[in-house]
């Protein structure tokens, strides 16, 4: 039903005004008697053998949502009924801010991908904590992705990573550094070893300080070369890591199905969705290899069917997460996946 009639109406819309549709509507249907059940009838598979115990965190089966969908929180509570096993919420920054112009997210339907600019746009820390704290589904594992505003200088960056963290820290279950998108000016420079080991370490510091500190994860480009994914896992082992999200979305433009004139029109952004697979899992193998298995990884990238979260998981990722093949192949996806790793 989805491919046949929602897609195609959404599809007929901008790509950012289609989201908000598809939140506002999910909202509403899931205040209707009886709806959320019904909606874990249809696409809430459980199993035994879909359970995964990763970086101390017990998930009901491996398969996510990523961030950038539900940047703000919103809809949490009615995302668990799609089956999800976590869901990651953010980018967040410790201020509110607008991100990008509009437009500033693109289909490119005949490559099945998505070319974002967004900009880290979001209600801020603080709001988003609140929200959070207000959720009913306590059960449901929440991740907060965690980024600088677009006004702090490279060398402030740690501060905003740590307000993030504070603000976080008692609402959300693991948190992931983000410094990979391309989308905020010269973040992607905070890849380079020193400073991010120098934000690493200031992040790390404030969470063994808690009680019960958080699973603290990475996220990481698929543009790295192997010198670079080599310093990575340097990094993750000094500053102690508890594992990487590989990869966030490409500035590549290669081997793209779509008239290389009307790419180029879109101008800058992260490129994700099935071109991004071959590379993403390419990274993810490469990374389980050199580090023998001893990183979790959460593998995202180009995941638009169960055959592709397998690979995912046989490169060696832990669990997996999913954005762009959710817009593309409807929420039966997270079933369809957690049906074929539970046949095996």
């Amino acid at each position: 039903m989805y491919k046949a009639f929602v897609k195609p109406a959404l599809f007929s819309l901008d790509a950012e005004r289609a989201h908000h549709l598809v939140f506002d509507n999910l909202r509403r249907l899931a205040r209707l008697p009886g709806a959320k059940a019904m909606l874990q009838g249809l696409y809430g598979f459980q199993h035994p053998s879909l359970a995964r115990e990763v970086f101390g965190l017990k998930f009901p089966n491996p398969v996510g949502l990523a961030a950038g969908l539900d940047k703000n929180a919103v809809l949490t509570d009615e995302l668990a009924t799609l089956g999800f096993g976590f869901v990651e919420i953010g980018t967040v920054t410790p201020r509110p801010q607008a991100g990008n112009p509009q437009p500033r997210l693109f289909r490119l339907p005949q490559d099945e991908a998505l070319v974002n600019r967004m900009g880290f746009n979001n209600d801020g820390a603080a709001a988003v904590a609140a929200r959070l704290a207000r959720r009913r589904n306590r059960q449901l594992i929440i991740g907060g992705n965690i980024g600088k505003n677009k006004d702090t200088p490279n060398e402030r960056a740690a501060e905003d990573y740590v307000a993030c963290f504070d603000a976080l820290a008692e609402q959300v279950d693991y948190f992931v550094v983000n410094v990979s998108s391309p989308n905020t000016p010269n973040l992607r420079q905070l890849q380079e070893k020193e400073p991010l080991i120098d934000l690493l370490q200031q992040v790390q510091e404030r969470n063994l300080r808690r009680a019960q500190p958080r699973p603290l994860l990475l996220k990481i480009a698929p543009d790295l070369t192997d010198s670079q994914l080599d310093d990575i896992l340097d990094i993750a082992r000094e500053t102690k890591l508890s594992g990487l999200v590989s990869t966030n979305t490409t500035i590549s433009r290669e081997g793209l199905a779509t008239d290389a004139g009307q790419v180029a029109a879109l101008g800058a952004g992260g490129l994700s969705g099935r071109p991004l697979r071959a590379r993403a899992t390419e990274v993810i193998r490469y990374l389980h290899r050199r580090s023998q298995g001893e990183l979790p990884i959460i593998g995202a990238g180009g995941i638009h069917s169960a055959a592709d979260a397998q690979e995912k998981l046989a490169a060696g990722a832990s669990l997996v997460q999913l954005y762009t093949g959710f817009v593309y192949e409807g929420p039966a996806l997270v079933s369809r996946i957690n049906k074929a790793l539970a046949r095996g």
